[in-house]
């Protein structure tokens, strides 16, 4: 016989009549006659006194016979009012209880959001009905049908959304006219609307805001938003940000391009030009400014020492060089773009901390190593070559005796006066925010070039940046990185670029992430797919006249925020600043001492390392030692090899361990509180849980996918074997086999299932059912969701028994355990295995 539920008695204040009550106990006579003889404590009735939590007490399943049964995915009634709760099932006739029970009560968090702005059925009401065919009818309460029952909605007619109504129910006519009439822009929009499109069409008609295209384009538009909305009291804000930001940046892309990339000077500034223009018109930040990065242009520099290696080219050879440059950039920008499109905004969470840490620290000491050499003026002396930092320390040490005193005379005062400007800018600026506006990198620039042409430096040896000019002699060349005669460098420079787009959008992501909400623009929320999209399109722009590659960055965004920066406008004025010092600064910047660029190099290095103790310590105290193994393996592996090895390392292993994770099952022994009726880890709390004889409990808190279903009959077997995953297989059988009789799955946490994982499931459900074992499923999802069809697709109902062994918690399937063997099952404490 199919199994019943046992009803509790009446609450206190209920409103049953004296004919319902004899009802349900002539109903309550009839169903404990299957019950057994002498229940055990699992099968006892609780009274609302009884319940422990707020939600065993709006649960379906603890209600009277006389309310109307709900799904068990369908919200909690508000037990407060017992006249609804208790009404009479004639009385309780129409669509749904539910909805006439929100227009009494405010909402709470189950109120559903749809439910009855979609719900076009007439309500029952009292009187003769006149509405002719549209007459209501009493209907079913939701989901009175139990776990796999349809929804209304699935044998109702659908009616649209945009039909007009006439006192609650479709017009006629206006269906009538639509067939006569059919509109073929609504039923394009119909084809092309997500389905979250289809709901926010419904929300926003359900709250009077007009759903229009450009509601929708202007979240892919970021820029209709702000420029509708820009107020010209943000200008003097935004240029001055543009200004301090131009101030401190602009030479730094000079020395970035020159010294790192080893590309001409102006294809630095080419990244101030283009990308925060774009990025202006797609991008979800506002405060965000997009520029070259010293990663990113270090490892432009690797490809194109890696061609002149090679023989494609020599070092002197700077068309090349900006081409490589501009594919490089190509590439990055195109798989930024695409991974936008394909909504992979959550590939920033692949590669975890440590290894950016230990990567981007491993840059600083490389960066810090490279730039020694031209900050001692040793760049005349061959034998340096593309070697490692450990090759370059020796080459250094190797020579102190030809240093030029000049030059690191002029390299190390700068470096000295921008570190003491920086913290002194530190220090002051939380009393005096006017700091943050001073330009100390731009006045040492200006003054060390002044000094350098009033002195005759050059004269004396040191290095100058000479003429600036365009590789192509042409201020602005276009050129189509993607072209067939790149394709050699295309290759060489595909895994280079994947990385620079990977850490370029995960800087971005955390400075976007860390400048906090938006003030000025609430209309404008960040989203990282829109994030891969505008930093793509940025890029790709940049790379078609060779600029370097170019992302959000913290520092300089932060600036831009702090100094009066509250919209886009700071881009595009920053861009116009840049495009004014292309046309007409330069010049003036002929006699800029090279020493002086790679101490502004040498500052960014220093504040790539500065982090790395205190992560190391942070790690060393928590004792993450594989965290930290994976931050000096990357380190050391760069240092005293090459920057592509670490890379490739800190890749693989960061992977390795995603991997790991993602396959590893989480399955859990459930066991059982004593004197409730709570579950919980068994291995988490071995002291205080119950075991119930006969029963196996196994929670599976997570989807079930093709990549964790891998392990999961190894696990299962695990438990049946010692109740614990935690025990070594070479141990013999530690539980009974009889007590393995019934296994519960609690799959509240299955929230989607795979092919893979389906077959595996039913795999397991099989050999159980063949081997007489009864398999039950508790917490499962809504009767329509995915995973519930393809429990059926599968025959995984069939072959557990039917629709009846899935119920709505593990306490309900113990009794049924109990009511199939037709006898009473004890509950034992056991002590634990661990």
């Amino acid at each position: 016989m199919p199994y019943t539920r046992p009803t509790r008695p009446p609450m206190a204040g209920g409103t049953s009549s004296a004919a319902n009550s004899s009802a349900t106990a002539s109903t309550n006579v009839n169903r404990d006659a299957h019950a057994p003889a002498n229940p055990s404590g699992l099968r006892q009735s609780f009274t609302a006194a009884s319940y422990s939590s707020l939600d065993e007490a709006g649960s379906p399943r603890h209600r009277h016979d006389s309310s109307p049964q709900l799904s068990p995915m369908s919200p909690p009634l508000n037990t407060d009012n017992d006249d609804i709760l208790y009404a009479n099932l004639d009385d309780a006739a129409g669509p749904s209880l539910r909805h006439s029970h929100q227009h009494s009560e405010p909402p709470t968090e189950s109120t559903t959001l749809l439910g009855h702005s979609l719900d076009f059925r007439e309500q029952v009401h009292e009187g003769p009905c006149n509405h002719g065919t549209f007459s209501p009818r009493p209907t079913s309460p939701a989901g009175s049908g139990g776990f796999f029952e349809r929804s209304p909605a699935d044998t109702e007619s659908e009616v649209s959304v945009s039909t007009p109504l006439i006192d609650g129910i479709p017009s006629m006519a206006s269906t009538e006219s639509r067939k006569r009439r059919p509109n073929w822009k609504r039923q394009l929009t119909a084809r092309m609307k997500s389905k979250k499109m289809s709901t926010s069409s419904a929300l926003a008609e359900r709250h009077g805001i007009r759903d229009s295209t450009l509601m929708y384009l202007s979240y892919y538009l970021p820029v209709l938003v702000w420029a509708r909305e820009y107020n010209w009291s943000y200008f003097k804000g935004d240029f001055i940000a543009a200004l301090t930001v131009a101030g401190m940046y602009v030479p730094m892309a000079l020395s970035l391009a020159d010294n790192l990339a080893h590309v001409p000077a102006i294809n630095g500034l080419y990244s101030f030009v283009f990308n925060p223009l774009v990025y202006a018109i797609f991008g979800s930040c506002p405060a965000m400014i997009v520029g070259p990065e010293a990663a990113g242009s270090l490892l432009v520099g690797t490809v194109v020492k890696a061609s002149v290696d090679s023989g494609r080219g020599s070092d002197n050879d700077v068309v090349l060089h900006a081409k490589i440059c501009g594919v490089v950039t190509g590439m990055a920008g195109a798989m930024v773009f695409a991974a936008g499109v394909a909504r992979l905004g959550f590939l920033d969470s692949v590669l975890s901390r440590p290894f950016l840490r230990g990567f981007i620290s491993a840059i600083g000491v490389v960066i810090a190593v490279d730039q020694l050499i031209p900050e001692l003026g040793l760049t005349h002396i061959p034998g340096i070559g593309h070697g490692s930092s450990v090759d370059k320390l020796r080459f250094i040490f190797g020579n102190l005796d030809k240093v030029h005193t000049l030059t690191a005379t002029i390299a190390g005062t700068s470096f000295v006066v921008i570190m003491v400007c920086r913290e002194i800018k530190r220090r002051l600026q939380p009393r005096y925010p006017g700091v943050a506006y001073m330009p100390d990198r731009f006045l040492v620039v200006v003054l060390s070039a002044f000094l350098a042409y009033w002195f005759e430096w050059d004269k004396a040896g040191v290095a100058v940046l000479g003429k600036v000019e365009a590789a192509s002699g042409h201020m602005f060349t276009f050129r189509w990185p993607f072209q067939v005669s790149h394709i050699a460098h295309i290759q060489e420079a595909m895994s280079t670029s994947f990385l620079i787009a990977l850490l370029g959008f995960f800087e971005s992501s955390v400075a976007a992430k860390s400048l906090g909400g938006n003030e000025s623009f609430a209309g404008i929320q960040l989203s990282p797919n829109r994030e891969l999209v505008a930093l793509g399109a940025a890029n790709l722009v940049g790379a078609c006249f060779m600029s370097l590659p170019a992302f959000g960055g913290y520092g300089r965004s932060k600036v831009n925020k702090s100094t009066g920066g509250k919209s886009p406008m700071s881009s595009i004025i920053l861009s116009l600043l840049t495009l004014i010092c292309i046309w007409g600064l330069l010049p003036s910047l002929y006699y800029l001492p090279k020493p002086v660029l790679s101490s502004l190099i040498s500052v960014v290095a220093w504040s790539l390392i500065e982090e790395c103790p205190h992560d190391i310590s942070f790690f060393a105290r928590i004792h993450a030692w594989e965290e930290l193994g994976l931050m000096i393996t990357i380190l050391l592996s760069t240092i005293f090899f090459s920057l592509p090895l670490g890379m490739a390392i800190g890749v693989g292993l960061s992977l390795l361990q995603v991997i790991r994770h993602a396959t590893r099952p989480r399955i859990q022994i459930l066991g059982r509180i004593p004197e409730t009726n709570r579950f919980e880890n068994a291995e988490s709390h071995p002291d205080r849980i119950e075991f119930i004889e006969g029963c196996l409990i196994v929670k599976i808190p997570e989807p079930l996918t093709f990549a964790n279903t891998g392990e999961l009959k190894t696990r299962l077997r695990r438990l049946e074997l010692y109740g614990t995953n935690m025990a070594h297989p070479a141990l013999p059988r530690l539980r009974r086999e009889d007590s393995n009789k019934n296994i519960i799955f609690d799959i509240h946490g299955v929230t989607s299932l795979d092919g893979s994982g389906t077959q595996v499931l039913e795999e397991i459900v099989r050999s159980y059912v063949e081997r007489g074992v009864r398999v039950f499923f508790s917490r499962g999802p809504g009767p329509e969701s995915e995973v519930s069809i393809l429990l059926r697709r599968a025959g995984i109902v069939d072959l557990v028994g039917g629709e009846d062994h899935f119920v709505d918690d593990v306490h309900e399937a113990l009794k049924m355990t109990e009511v199939e063997e037709g006898g009473e099952l004890g509950v034992s404490y056991q002590r634990p295995l661990l």
